[in-house]
C-alpha cells in the first residue's frame, strides 16, 4: 500500500490529519485482509453503508492495465473528487501476500496526487478477484471515496465476479489479442462495457479494435448496449481523457437504464456467498486427518454438521 504525497497548496495541517486517516485506513485494510468471516461478519454489521462509483478494470496479462489506471487515476484527480485503486496481484506462492509487481510504476506516476492505492493479494481465489475484495471495497467506500478503480489480477474470462462488484467493467487488451478475442467471444468481451486496445502506438492496433467491434455488434441486433471500443497509450493524454469521457457516459447510462435496487441486492448475494466460500475453506482446513481420507461424500457431511455448529 502506499499513499501519495499531498500538494504544495495544501494546508500542512490538512495534510497531517489526511495522512492519519489514511494510515488509520491502510491498518483497517490489513486487518480485514487477514480476519476470518466471524471477524468479517462482526465488522459489516457495525459499518455504515456509502456509496461510490466503482471502475473495474481486467484483461489479459500484458495488456498495460496498471499503467494506463494510473494515467486514468491522475486525470480523474483532478477533478478534485477523492479516489482510491484497489489493485488485485498474484498471491506469492511462500508469503501469500501480493506480488507488487506494477505497484511501483503506478506509486510513481501518481506521486504528486492524494490517490489511495492498495495492493490485495488473490489468495485462494479462482475468479480474478481476491478472497475478501467485497469487504475490502465496503470498508473503503465507507471511508467516503468519491471513485474507487478496482484492477484485477487479469486471468481472462473467469472474472465474471467483477461484474458484480463494479458499475463499470473496462476491458483492456494489448493490440496482440487475436486468440484471446476469439476465447473470450461468449465470456468478459460481451460483459465489458467497455473495451480498450491499449498501446495503441504499436502495429495492430487498429485492426485488433477493428475486430473486437465486429464481435460486439451482435449486442445490437440483439437491441443490447454496444460497448464503446477505445484505441489508448498510457502517454497519449487525449486518449486517456477520451476513456474518461466515455466511463462519465456509462454512469450516466446506468442511471436511466440499471436499478440500483437490483445492483445493492445482486452484490449482497455475492458478498453472501463470497463469505461462505471463505468459511467453508476455513472449516476444510481444519478437518482432523481421519476425516480427510473418508469418502468425499462423508467429508461434505462432515464439513456442513460444522458450518451448521458454527451458524
Amino acid at each position: 500500500m502506499s499513499v501519495a504525497g499531498e500538494t504544495s497548496t495544501r494546508d500542512p495541517a490538512d495534510s497531517r490529519v489526511a495522512a492519519s486517516a489514511r494510515g488509520d485506513l491502510a491498518r483497517r485494510l490489513s486487518r480485514i485482509s487477514r480476519a476470518t468471516v466471524s471477524e468479517s461478519l462482526r465488522v459489516l454489521r457495525t459499518q455504515a453503508e456509502a456509496s461510490a462509483r466503482r471502475i473495474g478494470f481486467t484483461g489479459p496479462p500484458g495488456a498495460g492495465k496498471s499503467t494506463l489506471i494510473a494515467r486514468l487515476a491522475k486525470a480523474r484527480a483532478a477533478r478534485g473528487e477523492s479516489l482510491a485503486i484497489i489493485a488485485i496481484d498474484p498471491s506469492s506462492p511462500k508469503t501469500s501476500g501480493a506480488l507488487l509487481g506494477d505497484r511501483v510504476r503506478m506509486d510513481a506516476l501518481l506521486a504528486d496526487t492524494d490517490v489511495y492505492i492498495r495492493s490485495l493479494p488473490s489468495g485462494r481465489s479462482a475468479d480474478g478477484l481476491s478472497d475478501n475484495l467485497a469487504d475490502v471495497l465496503a470498508a473503503v467506500e465507507a471511508e467516503g471515496f468519491a471513485e474507487i478503480l478496482v484492477e484485477t489480477v487479469g486471468v481472462g474470462q473467469v472474472e465474471y465476479g467483477a461484474r458484480t462488484l463494479v458499475d463499470t467493467l473496462v476491458l483492456t487488451m494489448g493490440p496482440h489479442s487475436g486468440d484471446q478475442v476469439q476465447a473470450m467471444k461468449a465470456g468478459v468481451l460481451e460483459t465489458a462495457d467497455i473495451v480498450v486496445v491499449n498501446k495503441a502506438d504499436l502495429p495492430g492496433a487498429e485492426r485488433m479494435a477493428q475486430d473486437i467491434g465486429s464481435v460486439l455488434e451482435r449486442n445490437r441486433a440483439n437491441g443490447r448496449r454496444v460497448a464503446p471500443v477505445l484505441l489508448a497509450a498510457a502517454n497519449d493524454a487525449e486518449s486517456v481523457e477520451r476513456l474518461s469521457r466515455a466511463i462519465d457516459e456509462h454512469t450516466q447510462w446506468r442511471e436511466q437504464h440499471v436499478s440500483r435496487q437490483e445492483t445493492g441486492e445482486a452484490r449482497a448475494l455475492f458478498h453472501t456467498r463470497s463469505l461462505l466460500n471463505r468459511r467453508i475453506g476455513e472449516l476444510i482446513e481444519t478437518l482432523p486427518s481421519n476425516t480427510r481420507g473418508a469418502p468425499v461424500a462423508d467429508i461434505y457431511s462432515h464439513v456442513v454438521r460444522l458450518l451448521n455448529e458454527s451458524g
